[in-house]
């Protein structure tokens, strides 16, 4: 499928069907470290409530249980959430302080809070933050850490649990048992999995069955070093270590037009955008969260460049070869908008150069023999390839690298020859008759999408970027660089 028609974002609450998108669970564990003590005569008494954007609004997807007088607490209570990758999927992390039994959060003192997309957890496996208050100033020096798991493996396991004759631990009455179960982190530290009810004033206790994941309880290895064999995912190769590392290419041919002339395809509106900004927002959002400096190449192409005004088709827009990199998403659209007045638009509309310029970096990544890095061009275009021999020629040695190519069509333009280059139909085929080795190009015309919420455009463009990362690193048998399968 090369891209998703017009007519907007599914419904709320729908899940989008189709073996394209990256559907999966994401098993997410809480702890917080140094919260602030809110209780008089005790320590705060902490539980955490996940929060999910719809909307512009923050909606309560759930909370773990409250763990009593601790101001470093460890939840039990895992979140499990559907994953997509070709959406941003913003959460909130908040901690408070339970004063009364009540479930309403305003009747509670407030410990903190933490805000990240999924895909930001999910590409660095674990992380920790400073807790900010409302006001955005630090919570005092509290910290929150998250761990993702992806929970491919379906199997659980039920156990029924009771203790006899344990130690008597209290002064006064008996003891009050729990047990709590735990895994080694990668880190090497002991991760909890999963904390009983307490059982109050008894030597004997009986717990309450309870199904865990065998996934969280051990990761799916029943007695290590013994494994349980699967196929990997792509969230397998995002948690182990992967990094995107993402390239925008821009066409600045005169076909465009004036960018001072409101017909311009590159004239930027009042509101601060066009075509080009629209289509370098809806993909960048989505991939600076699995690259770890967030410093991404923007090249351009089909212009006269100063001083001496020759055609370059593979020149940095901020204008330093040796330093082509642009700080996150922002730093796209500032170097984009800075060189606008000075280039000359020209032509033609040659992609090869781009390509290959990426290719080559991909290339290197390949004597590392491991999976640790794969490249994404994206190329902002307005018309027809001029070098579409040479162009499929660079697509098809791509094809065997850690490499995919996503071209976003703007304007009116006939853009067939682009899917030509986007071989879900059939394979393509370089002008000497090699085959391409995988489906590496993803197009779809920006105008196809003018009228659709944003979101829309990001699915479509990157629904296919998963497979075919798992695609090329399966292929080459490279298993995930920091992680076992279950």
């Amino acid at each position: 499928m090369a891209h998703i028609p017009s007519g907007g974002a599914p419904a709320a609450g729908a899940a989008p069907m189709g073996p394209q998108y990256c559907v999966c669970k994401v098993e997410l564990s809480v702890s917080g470290q140094n919260l602030l003590d809110r209780d008089v005569t005790s320590k705060s008494d902490p539980f955490c409530v996940l929060f999910t954007e719809n909307n512009g609004r923050w909606i309560e997807y759930d909370r773990t249980e409250t763990a009593i007088n601790n101001l470093n607490p460890a939840f039990s209570k895992k979140f499990v959430l559907d994953y997509h990758f070709e959406e941003v999927q913003k959460l909130k992390f908040a901690l408070f302080d339970q004063d009364k039994s009540s479930m309403r959060l305003d009747e509670h003192d407030f410990l903190g809070q933490f805000s990240c997309s999924l895909g930001t957890i999910v590409s660095s496996k674990k992380i920790t933050r400073p807790l900010l208050l409302l006001n955005d100033k630090p919570a005092g020096k509290g910290l929150i850490t998250i761990a993702a798991q992806e929970l491919s493996d379906n199997r659980v396991i039920t156990l029924s649990l009771a203790g006899r004759r344990l130690d008597k631990k209290d002064l006064f009455g008996k003891s009050d048992p729990f047990l709590e179960f735990y895994k080694p982190g990668d880190d090497g530290k002991w991760m909890l999995v999963h904390r009983t009810e307490v059982i109050k004033y008894t030597l004997d206790p009986v717990w309450k069955p309870f199904t865990v994941p065998l996934v969280s309880l051990c990761d799916g290895d029943m007695e290590k070093p013994i494994q349980i064999n699967r196929d990997y995912s792509f969230l397998d190769y995002i948690l182990g270590g992967c990094q995107l590392m993402f390239t925008v290419g821009i066409d600045f041919t005169a076909s465009n037009g004036n960018p001072l002339d409101p017909s311009s395809l590159h004239y930027i509106n009042p509101m601060g955008t066009n075509e080009y900004l629209s289509a370098i927002w809806a993909v960048g959002q989505i991939i600076q969260d699995y690259d770890s400096d967030k410093m991404f190449p923007a090249l351009g192409f089909g212009a006269q460049l100063p001083p001496d005004w020759k055609v370059s088709h593979e020149f940095a827009i901020n204008f330093n070869p040796t330093n082509p990199f642009c700080s996150g998403v922002d730093g796209i659209a500032q170097a984009y908008s800075a060189c606008l007045p000075h280039i000359r638009f020209y032509g033609p509309t040659n992609f090869s150069p781009i390509v290959n310029h990426v290719a080559r970096f991909a290339a290197q990544a390949t004597q590392q023999r491991t999976a640790t890095q794969y490249f994404i061009l994206l190329i902002i275009t307005d018309g027809v390839i001029s070098d579409m021999e040479e162009t499929r020629h660079a697509v098809v040695q791509a094809s065997k690298l850690p490499m995919s190519i996503i071209i976003v069509g703007v304007g009116n333009a006939d853009f067939a020859a682009m899917e030509f280059l986007d071989g879900d139909s059939r394979m393509l085929r370089s002008h000497t008759g090699e085959e391409a080795a995988r489906d590496i190009v993803q197009f779809v015309p920006f105008r196809e999408f003018r009228n659709a919420a944003k979101e829309t455009l990001a699915k479509a463009v990157l629904a296919e970027l998963p497979q075919q990362v798992v695609q090329y690193f399966k292929h080459k048998n490279l298993p995930p660089t920091n992680s076992e399968p279950a």
